[in-house]
């Protein structure tokens, strides 16, 4: 079923930039098209909304599963300092490589691009500037606010507290645990229902933004889409690096394992999306579930190492296409202020803008910087999007196999033979 559906979203991709392109050429009135982008942005946001559907509850069981069959205080202790020492690297060069990049490809000098007016807006909130603010809002008032908000940083914490707890009164939760268990796999079969809705989720997605925007937006920003897609294939080929010495030659499967949650999430420039399929593909690729349920909820509140490349890209960007200089105690300084705000900002929409608005705020960049990169920031979500899967797929690998706990694979699914 999985070869399958990948090839069907493929399929759906492809056919969605061609009939968005073909909208795009025939259909002149902007009206008619905001119609049709209406509509087909509707299929689009009911599979998003299942899959936030999901999310909590999935996050919930599996996390607390896995605290509660992690054994004791002190293996969860140990793999969460290794989970968090890991992300906080990964977070650093990240930042870094986008940073570096950008300064060594200059994509903003002499980009000769349409500048908005001086005073336009991006028309997206900025987020608290006050670090206690932040912290304090990592924090659940309620779980069942975070539930409903889809915060999962604040069900994680939830989390952990509700699976140290059973833990620590032992035999008295079995009944509980039992029935977390069967929510757990309860979920991830209602995912087996929606995600066969996601070829036509990505059809209309790929559709709406070609048919808005034509593929000529591309040419246009192509050195700088270009320039950020380059940075991408890097920070893959150094993640690949690394999860082929901590697992050897099983980290070449490793993408056909979770090639289909990577696609997934390309095409509808949805991390969240990805998540069930990806936990789904790391129990295959021989990730225990107690340390997979672990590691991964984390990781999409700490680890998004695509969006956290792009954050240093874009601002720098900007200030190189307004002629804005910064001086290396400036970069440094921004380098270390998204390494912050940007943890607490997983479940807002379009964190990456958010994060970026707030800190081109205080390093003084002009606002209508974002209005312009808003035009492709589509195409480029896709990218980082699925380099956040990759990303998080290789940390839960990376701290299995410190744990000397990646197990052999599922062999990968045998075609039925056809009929002769």
């Amino acid at each position: 079923m999985a070869k399958k559906l990948t090839l069907f979203i493929l399929i759906a991709l492809v056919m969605g930039v061609i009939t968005g392109a073909i909208l795009h050429a025939t259909i002149t009135d902007t009206a008619v098209l905001d119609q049709i982008g209406k509509w087909l942005g509707l299929v689009t946001t009911i599979f998003l909304r299942l899959i936030k559907m999901i999310i909590g509850p999935l996050v919930f069981a599996t996390l607390v599963s896995g605290i509660v069959h992690m054994g004791d205080a002190a293996a969860l202790s140990r793999v969460g300092g290794k989970t968090i020492v890991w992300f906080l690297g990964a977070t650093l060069v990240s930042l870094s490589l986008g940073l570096f990049l950008v300064t060594v490809l200059h994509p903003g000098l002499g980009a000769n691009l349409p500048l908005p007016p001086a005073d336009a807006t991006a028309g997206i909130a900025k987020p608290s500037g006050d670090l206690v603010t932040i912290l304090s809002d990592m924090f659940p008032r309620s779980i069942a606010e975070a539930m409903a908000n889809n915060t999962i940083l604040q069900i994680v914490i939830f989390s952990l507290f509700f699976g140290v707890a059973m833990s620590a009164i032992g035999h008295k939760a079995e009944p509980v645990t039992k029935v977390i268990d069967s929510l757990s796999h309860i979920m991830l079969q209602i995912t087996d229902y929606v995600m066969r809705l996601s070829p036509l989720a990505v059809f209309a997605a790929m559709a709406k933004v070609v048919a808005a925007h034509g593929l000529g937006i591309l040419s246009t920003f192509a050195f700088f889409v270009g320039s950020f897609y380059f940075g991408l294939l890097i920070l893959w080929i150094l993640l690949g690096l690394v999860a082929f010495a901590v697992a050897g030659k099983r980290a070449a499967t490793l993408i056909r394992y979770i090639r289909e949650p990577i696609l997934l999430a390309f095409s509808t420039a949805s991390s969240e999306a990805a998540y069930p399929r990806t936990l789904e593909a790391l129990d295959r690729f021989g990730v225990p579930p107690k340390i997979a349920s672990f590691v991964l909820p984390l990781g999409y509140s700490f680890n998004l190492d695509g969006s956290m490349m792009y954050m240093t890209f874009a601002t720098l960007f900007i200030a190189q296409v307004y002629g804005v200089h910064l001086t290396v105690a400036q970069q440094i300084a921004m380098l270390l202020t998204l390494m912050i705000t940007s943890k607490g900002m997983a479940a807002v929409p379009r964190a990456s803008l958010v994060v970026i608005s707030a800190v081109m705020a205080q390093f003084h960049l002009p606002e209508a910087g974002l209005v312009m990169i808003l035009a492709v920031d589509q195409f480029l979500d896709m990218g980082r999007s699925g380099t956040n899967v990759v990303g998080n797929a290789v940390a839960t690998v990376v701290v299995a196999r410190w744990e000397g706990r990646l197990d052999k694979p599922e062999p990968p699914e045998i075609e039925p033979p056809h009929a002769p």
